[in-house]
């Protein structure tokens, strides 16, 4: 399996928001730090990332988080949504402007369930 990594950009916010995210996530923790030097553009040592472009707010981009309880589940949605917007059906803006959709391992089983198929062709040709 490939590893993939996952950069967001933030133009001021970026150490505020990784320490944000760790404190979120168990047993997550920043592992490379960059900041910028004397040239700049922003000021001296504040952190860096590795990206050009900058990820607009919205739905195009979302992180999922498979969580095994309720429990979980209501965990990381009321961390995620402190400061941020509720969208619905899982889904969960932070204050930084990052799509999260927070929903239990289970979903994926009963979305591919023939008898959840069956019925919603019966009820579509209702």
């Amino acid at each position: 399996m490939q590893k993939m990594t996952t950069w967001l950009w933030f133009d001021t916010e970026a150490e505020e928001a990784a320490e944000f995210y760790t404190s979120v996530f168990p047993d997550s923790r920043i592992t490379d730090v960059c900041r910028y030097g004397e040239a700049g553009p922003r000021p001296q040592g504040m952190v860096m990332t590795g990206s050009n472009a900058k990820i607009d707010e919205g739905p195009g981009i979302s992180l999922m988080v498979e969580c095994d309880s309720q429990e979980e589940v209501d965990r990381y949605w009321d961390k995620l949504a402190d400061e941020g917007r509720e969208v619905a059906c899982g889904w969960v803006t932070d204050r930084y402007g990052v799509s999260w959709q927070i929903v239990p391992k289970r979903l994926r089983e009963l979305m591919a369930d023939p008898d959840r198929a069956k019925a919603q062709r019966a009820a579509a040709a209702a």
